[in-house]
């Protein structure tokens, strides 16, 4: 019959191997967690751009299109269609 060994006596043994093999793999895992938090928050951000630029050249050809229809400069000035700003 085998001799009845302690739990905290397997755990003192194996407590070492186990801290050798785990904090490696967990650095390992945290360290891909944060550079994949960084490359997503890169991405977000050139989204974000994106979506800004897209919205000023959207913005800027509304208030092109609405001066034409209106007949005012960009300048502020009337054209012809308009009384004129002195």
């Amino acid at each position: 019959m085998l001799p009845a060994v302690p739990p905290f006596l397997v755990g003192m043994l194996a407590a070492p191997l186990v801290k050798r093999v785990a904090k490696p793999l967990v650095r390992g895992v945290i360290k891909t967690s944060v550079g994949l938090t960084f490359e997503v928050r890169r991405a977000v951000i050139e989204a974000g751009e994106e979506i800004q630029g897209l919205t000023a050249e959207v913005a800027a050809e509304k208030l092109a299109s609405s001066a034409r229809t209106r007949g005012v400069k960009l300048d502020g000035e009337m054209t012809a269609h308009g009384a004129a700003v002195g």
